[in-house]
C-alpha cells in the first residue's frame, strides 16, 4: 500500500512528526528532493538499498498502527 501526492516545487510533505520532503528541482525526467529526518533515520536510495541488503522492496511489508478514537 502506498500514497501518491502531487507536489510543486518547494511544497513539502511531512512524514510522522520529524520528517519532510520537498522537491527542490523538477526537471523531464527526474525530480531532486531535499530530505529533513533525524540523523538516526537511515535515508538509501532504492537501487542502493536493494545492492546493499539484497531485498527488493517490493518484498518490504510496511506495518501500520491504527489509532482508535476514544
Amino acid at each position: 500500500m502506498g500514497l501518491v501526492v502531487s507536489r510543486r516545487e518547494g511544497e513539502g510533505l511531512i512524514i510522522g512528526d520529524d520528517i519532510k520532503i520537498t522537491p527542490v528541482a523538477l526537471e523531464t525526467g527526474f525530480v531532486r528532493l531535499h530530505i529533513e529526518a533525524p540523523k538516526d533515520v537511515e535515508i538509501s536510495r532504492e537501487e542502493t538499498y536493494e545492492r546493499v541488503t539484497g531485498k527488493e522492496l517490493k518484498d518490504f511489508q510496511i506495518n501500520s498502527v491504527k489509532s482508535s478514537k476514544k
